[in-house]
């Protein structure tokens, strides 16, 4: 018995084929896509099969299959699979060609077929062959080993059990389809988003596993597989998959049929080597996931579409064209380059059809893109402007890859590029961004990418040149290279090796361009950075710098102990304010990237808030806000950096910065910034007659120091801005003497300002549209039936706006701008500006030849058109602006127009036109019925339809604004958040006529709304610090008493806002702005309706003490309401704020309003952990106090009538410690 189990063992170890057999089998593959629960939609394909294997050699053997392919839209149950016989006959006519593969000892290889077979259908045979791929080990019954496979060399694991009756062995085979040294897998779109590992600790948003079950037989020849049985299942969630995610599960089922001697040889004919059974990755910048499209005839084809599209968006955003950019998209990337010369020739003279061609070209993300670029660069047949933006975002979405980051290099050298200093900048700046792309896909990355910029810096440096100093190192900075940090240090003073003396702007772009570096080689850029912030004598400015890029690198808790110790013995305020508060932000970040950095931060916080908690906001300053959701694995972060220096009272540089966590990514959205270093000179350490109460002798004194910007070198900017996205620095400008004396006042003729003003008085129409497909992020990887599994995620916009105007000047110019602070000035206008945004989620199986999964779909659209006049009088301070009513519903905004936004799609390329999309979630009215019955207890869907329409309509001007709101839902509550995403919902703002509301009988008919600023009914204009402090105090308190009128009140301005009819008397509203002088410094507005047999008015009245009052009704005396605010500040007690509201008599409408708020007020009050007690409190009056109790918290306490909220400790970060006197005009900081 034992001989004959070895015997078996022997013939089961030597796992194959005989070459003088055929063998027939049964093969089934089966992939569908949905949420996994029943009674929802879903999609899938099926492949049944028939499959031929024959000898050749004893390692060579030939496969032969038939197929049919069916589909399948609909609900497990209610509907079935489809054939699709079109799509079979298409597949079939390339399966039933031989295919030809060695196979030796269980392992599959050096597949084979004739040239015309498409990848496609070789990854088909290729999941077909992976069923007969598997190593058997005799000796051991659990093993694990690496091996090639369709996902890639991967990990696997083995279990084996012999059947002791029929002498069969069973394998289990499980792939660590995560644990792969070279997956068969493919990011597109990402590689300006940093991975986050530790948030992927937190939760995956994909999960998958693949099992395969064998039965192998020994026979005479060997092990022979007679059943093969895999199972891959994935999860995924845009979210993390613990709260609800889609599902995906491919199976194959292969049983052999029968054995039969082969007859004869069939003749092959020539076949080429196809690799072997890891799975090849089609073009995938044709296959676009969300559409299908016969892709015969493209260019006819996309010239049908360019004109369609521009003429669709040309007067406004069709929102129904979305998708035809897509297709649009997808037809130029099957384009050769002499047929995108042909479209380009054929639009080259229709300036609205050239602006599209140029707009959706730059979508051709390969060499034809950069030999069409090339070309017009030669020829010289773009604007600068043309070239600019379509250079930009050919770059920004070319595929980076060696061979065309090498033939992006001719964009440096090449004239034309060099001929607007915009364009310039451009092409370096973005061929710094293509080589950072570049070494995020090929590591390590070859310094040869970023040599051009190289030779820059150095050449610049070499030849004093600070402007190409500046724009090689932000190029540098966009580059992220480490190889460029040598380069880089020759720039910064105590770390080049030869002294450097360099205005503060190139240092600036010298230590910034360490930023990428920082994340790719950190030590050495913590080695420099360190040094940089040591070095006592240094600018300030530049510390600070060098303080961000520092922490960019993640320093370790010693690290950040040493800058700890030496905070403790720095000398300037400005470096001590800027590190403590950069500290103190990131002590509380809550984003995984900041984990360990924030603990670090913390301590270091606590050593130094003795001696610098409480500096003034006067010195340099970080801010840093953040969240983040485990739940939904996303997160945002905001951050302000303000550079000030102690010879300067105003900053030398400001930065703001978003960033967005999502996944597992880190995607920096949105950085400005402002380098004020003329300005900062020319300003100095003090403005001569500024007191800082923002009156109009400040804003003289401020023009009178910036009279004397002439003064300044022509070669130095007085202020330069920057943009980054995704970090990389796409545009940067500079202020300079030219720019404004272009656009100052005194210029005369022939200015840029003057030729502007001249085209309005003869009449502008101008119109401007901007398709842009703002993401395309991709990732793909192998199922175990030889098909592509794709995750994609769509943003496409089109934004739009159309502008005619007309303006006139009495008495017209005479040659000087300045004329126009003196002339009437009456500007007519009308035109519309909008955008429609699409956002797609596809996840699924995509080929060339037919599509299958999940896909969600959601468009924002809108639209503000506009019409209206404007007469201005700088010098009487007049303003008016005319439009006319409403006549029509306008909708502004809308999200989103579809009518259900997650479906199952199915589509294939022999009938596009009948692809089929069922929302996967059904109506709730239709599904209230149904259960689902998970394991031995039946559950049932939460159903939830809320629809809503709110209009507030004014009879005075005939208009009103409509909220619709519907919103269907049907979730279970295990499954959040993602089922909370799913379902139909929709929103839109609109403008309507006044009688929309048909409740509304009689409503005098408008002609135009007319709205007016009369700034000069006063003498003695009061400054805008005061106005601003009356509207603080409106905003904040209002209280008794009514104001004593000693002094007599001057009206300082008013307002009139008036529906105009013909010769009719106007209705409307007039408000009158009073300020009463010393010694009571009171204010004053009262409202007043005007129309006839109206006497209702609204008096507000504020004094200099922190109490105003405000009455409204018949004469300001029907109804009244006060506030009451006071900032206690005593020796020895905590810093206190109370605010008390009082009321009187309000109307009936505002107190159901406000009941109806307050019954939401226990609600949001435990939502944001407050606490409740029942306890009976003034009537009518609503107090809170908020009580400092640390430097970094307070406790608040919320009375009203009938109960009391109250939270202690709230984290909050309190300004800096200072002492207000009560009338407001000191302050003493500390």
């Amino acid at each position: 018995m034992k001989g004959l189990i070895l015997c078996c063992l022997v013939a089961l170890a030597k796992l194959g084929l005989n070459p003088n057999k055929t063998y027939e089998y049964k093969y089934v593959g089966t992939v569908n896509f949905g949420l996994g629960i029943p009674n929802l939609a879903q999609s899938g394909t099926r492949m049944s099969c028939k499959i031929k294997i024959r000898g050749v050699s004893e390692q060579t053997f030939v496969l032969q299959v038939r197929v049919i392919i069916e589909e399948f839209n609909g609900v497990e149950g209610k509907n079935e699979f489809e054939v699709s016989a079109k799509l079979t006959e298409r597949i079939a006519s390339q399966l039933v060609k031989p295919f030809m593969f060695d196979y030796v000892a269980g392992h599959v290889d050096n597949i084979r077929s004739s040239a015309e077979i498409s990848d496609t259908i070789v990854n088909i045979v290729r999941g077909m062959l992976g069923s007969f791929q598997l190593t058997v080990k005799i000796t051991q019954r659990i093993y694990e080993l690496e091996e090639a496979g369709i996902h890639g060399k991967c990990q696997s694991s083995y279990a084996t059990e012999i059947n002791a009756e029929t002498n069969d062995m069973t394998i289990t085979q499980v792939v660590d389809v995560n644990n792969c040294r070279e997956k068969a897998a493919i990011y597109k779109g990402l590689a300006t988003a940093v991975l986050d590992p530790v948030s992927r600790q937190r939760g995956e948003s994909v999960v998958s596993t693949v099992r395969s079950v064998y039965t192998v037989k020994p026979t005479v020849e060997g092990g022979l597989i007679t059943m093969a049985h895999g199972l891959e299942q994935q999860n995924f969630s845009p979210f993390n998959v613990k709260g609800g995610n889609f599902k995906m599960e491919a199976t194959t089922e292969m049983v052999l049929l029968s054995v039969n001697d082969t007859a004869r040889a069939l003749p092959l004919g020539s076949t080429e080597s196809k690799g072997n059974l890891v799975f090849k990755f089609v073009d995938a910048e044709v296959n676009v996931p969300i559409v299908m499209q016969n892709l015969d005839n493209p260019i006819a084809k996309a010239a049908e579409l360019i004109k369609h599209l521009a003429e669709a968006n040309r007067y406004q955003i069709d929102t129904t064209t979305s998708e035809d950019t897509i297709k649009l998209y997808q037809l130029l990337r099957v384009i050769p380059y002499e047929g995108l010369d042909v479209l380009w020739k054929q639009f080259a003279g229709n300036e609205e059809n050239r602006r599209w061609f140029l707009d959706m070209i730059v979508e051709v993300n390969d060499a034809r893109i950069l030999k069409f670029l090339e070309t017009r660069f030669q020829t010289g047949d773009l604007s600068a402007n043309e070239a600019l933006q379509t250079l930009l975002l050919a770059f920004d979405h070319l595929q980076a890859v060696p061979d065309l980051v090498e033939m992006a290099k001719m964009f440096l050298t090449m004239p034309f590029s060099k001929s607007n200093v915009y364009l310039w900048q451009t092409v370096v700046l973005s061929y710094g961004s293509l080589v950072y792309k570049h070494c995020a896909y090929y590591t390590p990355c070859p310094v040869a990418a970023v040599q051009p910029l190289l030779d820059m810096a150095r050449e610049s440096l070499s030849n004093g040149n600070h402007t190409d100093m500046v724009i090689a190192l932000k190029a540098l900075g966009n580059a992220g290279h480490p190889g460029s940090i040598k380069t880089i240090m020759r720039f910064l003073p105590g770390v080049a090796a030869t002294p450097v003396d360099l205005p503060p702007r190139v240092l600036s772009a010298a230590v910034q361009s360490m930023r990428l570096i920082a994340a790719r080689d950190p030590q050495i850029v913590q080695e420099i950075t360190m040094s940089l912030f040591l070095q006592k004598k240094l600018a300030t400015e530049l510390r600070m710098l060098a303080f961000m890029i520092l922490f960019d690198t993640k320093p370790s808790m010693a690290l950040v102990s040493i800058v700890t110790v030496h905070l403790q013995e720095e000398k300037d305020l400005h470096v001590i304010s800027f590190a403590y508060s950069y500290l103190k932000s990131f002590s509380r970040s809550s984003t995984p990237n900041n984990h360990f950095l924030s603990t670090a931060c913390n301590v270091a916080v606590k050593i130094l808030a003795p001696r610098f908690g409480r500096l003034s906001y006067h010195y340099s300053k970080a801010m840093r806000m953040d969240w983040f959701n485990d739940d939904f694995l996303i997160g945002t972060a905001t951050e302000v950096f303000m550079l000030k220096s102690a010879t300067n009272i105003f900053p030398t540089e400001i930065m703001m910065k978003g960033k967005f966590y999502f996944i597992g990514r880190i995607l920096q959205l949105l950085e400005l910034g402002i380098h004020a270093e003329g300005l900062v000179e020319l300003l100095g350490n003090g403005i001569p007659g500024f007191k800082g109460d923002l009156s109009f002798s400040d804003f003289q004194a401020v023009l009178n120091v910036l009279k004397n910007w002439e003064v300044l070198p022509n070669d130095k900017p007085i202020m330069t801005a920057y943009s980054r996205v995704s970090g990389q620095e796409w545009f940067y400008a500079d202020l300079k003497k030219e720019t404004i004396d272009s656009v100052s006042l005194s210029a005369g003729k022939g200015s840029s300002l003057w030729v502007v003003i001249e085209s309005l008085q003869r009449g502008v129409s101008w119109h401007w549209t901007k398709p842009y497909l703002i993401v395309e992020v991709r990732y793909f990887q192998a199922t175990i039936l030889g098909l592509p599994l794709e995750i994609s995620k769509y943003y496409e916009s089109i934004s739009g706006i159309t502008v005619n105007a007309k303006a006139t000047t009495n008495p017209p110019l005479n040659g000087q701008l300045g004329q126009l602070l003196t002339s009437d000035i009456s500007l007519e206008t009308d035109g519309f500006i909008g955008f429609t945004k699409d956002f797609w989620v596809y996840y699924g199986i995509n080929t060339e030849l037919f599509q299958c999964g999940s896909e969600f779909k959601a468009k924002t659209p809108l639209s503000i058109p506009w019409k209206f006049t404007v007469k201005i009088n700088i010098a009487e301070k007049k303003f008016e602006l005319d439009f006319p009513s409403c006549k029509e519903d306008i909708f502004l905004f809308s999200f989103p127009t579809n009518s259900s936004n997650v479906y199952a799609v199915t589509r294939n390329i022999e009938e596009p036109e009948l692809a089929k999309m069922t929302p996967i979630i059904p109506n709730p009215i239709d599904s209230n019925a149904e259960v689902v019955h998970s394991g031995p207890t039946a559950v049932k869907p939460d159903s939830d339809q809320v629809q809503d329409n709110m209009c507030a309509e004014s009879n005075i001007y005939g208009v009103g604004l409509c909220v619709e709101s519907e919103f269907r839902r049907e979730y279970y509550h295990d499954e959040y958040p993602l089922y909370y995403f799913l379902g139909y919902t929709h929103m839109a703002f609109k403008v309507v006529p006044g009688m929309h509301n048909r409740s509304i009988q009689s409503i005098k008919p408008v002609d135009k709304i007319h709205f007016e600023v009369n700034a000069s009914p006063s003498g003695h204009p009061v400054s805008t610090r005061q106005l601003l402090e009356t509207l603080r105090r409106l905003s904040m308190v209002f209280g008794y008493p009514w104001n004593d009128w000693n002094s007599t009140p001057e009206a300082v301005f008013n307002v009139n806002f008036f529906a105009m009819n013909g010769n009719q008397k106007p209705e409307g509203y007039d408000a009158v702005f009073y300020y009463t002088p010393k010694p009571s410094k009171s204010t004053q507005l009262i409202v007043s309706q005007v129309g006839e047999n109206i006497n209702w008015k609204m008096c507000i009245n504020t004094t200099v003490k922190p109490h105003a009052n405000i009455r409204w009704g018949a004469e300001c005396q029907t109804y009244g309401m006060s506030i009451t605010s006071e900032n206690a500040r005593f020796p020895g007690a905590k810093p206190k704020i109370n605010a008390k509201i009082q009321w009187t008599t309000i109307p009936k409408n505002l107190a159901e309003v406000c009941t109806r708020f307050e019954s939401y007020i226990p609600g949001i009050a435990l939502l944001l952990d407050f606490y409740q007690k029942h306890e009976k409190n003034v009537k009518q009056e609503i107090s809170a106090s908020l009580v400092a109790t640390s430097a970094d918290s307070i406790d608040v306490t919320i009375k009203f009538p009938e109960y009391t909220v109250y939270r202690q400790a709230i984290p909050f970060p309190l300004p800096p410690a200072t002492s207000t006197s009560f009338n407001g005009t000191s302050e003493t900081q500390q």
